[in-house]
């Protein structure tokens, strides 16, 4: 363990040791979550409404807003920064090391900064900002101008009243020296059967991950890809079920100026996708298709 993880574990540790026990952290333990229905039943319903008394344990570390929606979208006072529909999350210029700067020789398509459609999933993923930063706070009647840009402590803090427990002190974000103290293999006693999150902490580095902001072949040649048969003023995408829309569960590409890319939405849904229709539990990762076989890439791979 690191000399940063062992301070954190230490400051850490006197709050959550009263409710924490058990074993070492020592791989990803199942979800509490039911990943069925809608994102209320996934890890993405930050307020944790619905697994029970265990959800105040993050009471510390991030306002329980006590809705599912507002962690990411408000009906008014949206993020002016980002064009994302209703955004509610800070938005801070975060430089990204990009695929193209990994020395490989297999990039054929220019590479721009990652879209609207990955910035949001980064805007948590790269965890750079708190899970809990939101320029809106629902009930309370309290907006945070400079909350677009930056992560303000002192309103988080200071603005709401966690109605489940302990007002938060302090606000983590998914990365290795805040959330994944707790939620990564090994962690210690004070990440004492926390889940590992360690695979959803991406950073800033995003060479070893899927390109993003890749522009995706047009028009296609050769037999390496296969091209979308549904193309709109913004978006392509592989239309499966021929109602000419693009339905969560069909891939695509998005279009901010810069042709057809590859963005995080292009392969999930945030919202997620029932694996095998209405009832079903919803893709692993929030992915639109099931990798079974390989069939998530295969949709745009032709091997």
């Amino acid at each position: 363990m690191s000399v940063r993880r062992r301070v954190w574990a230490c400051a850490l540790g006197a709050t959550l040791g009263a409710v924490l026990s058990g074993a070492w952290a020592d791989g990803d333990l199942p979800t509490k979550f039911t990943n069925q229905g809608s994102v209320l039943n996934t890890r993405h319903n930050l307020s944790q409404s619905t697994i029970g008394a265990g959800s105040v344990t993050m009471n510390p570390f991030r306002n329980d807003y006590g809705e599912v929606c507002v962690y990411c979208h408000t009906p008014h006072g949206a993020n002016t920064t980002i064009a994302a529909p209703l955004w509610n999350r800070t938005n801070k210029s975060t430089t990204y090391t990009l695929y193209n700067q990994s020395g490989t020789s297999t990039i054929t398509q220019p590479i721009t900064t990652p879209g609207v459609n990955s910035l949001t999933c980064l805007s948590c993923h790269d965890g750079t900002v708190a899970v809990d930063s939101v320029i809106n706070m629902p009930g309370s009647g309290k907006y945070q101008k400079s909350q677009e840009t930056g992560q303000d402590n002192a309103f988080l803090n200071t603005q709401w009243t966690n109605p489940s427990g302990p007002d938060a002190t302090t606000h983590l974000g998914l990365t290795t020296g805040e959330c994944l103290v707790c939620h990564s293999a090994g962690a210690g006693p004070v990440g004492a059967g926390a889940t590992d999150f360690t695979v959803f902490a991406i950073g800033t580095d995003l060479t070893n991950d899927h390109p993003v902001g890749i522009r995706f072949p047009q028009p296609v040649s050769g037999t390496d890809f296969n091209d979308p048969n549904q193309k709109l003023t913004a978006m392509a995408f592989y239309d499966t079920n021929g109602n000419a829309r693009p339905d969560p569960k069909e891939i695509r590409m998005y279009d901010t100026g810069e042709g057809y890319e590859v963005e995080c939405a292009s392969c999930h849904d945030p919202h997620g996708v029932p694996s095998a229709g209405a009832g079903s539990v919803f893709n692993a990762t929030f992915l639109r298709v099931t990798n079974a076989g390989s069939a998530l890439c295969l949709t745009c791979h032709v091997k």
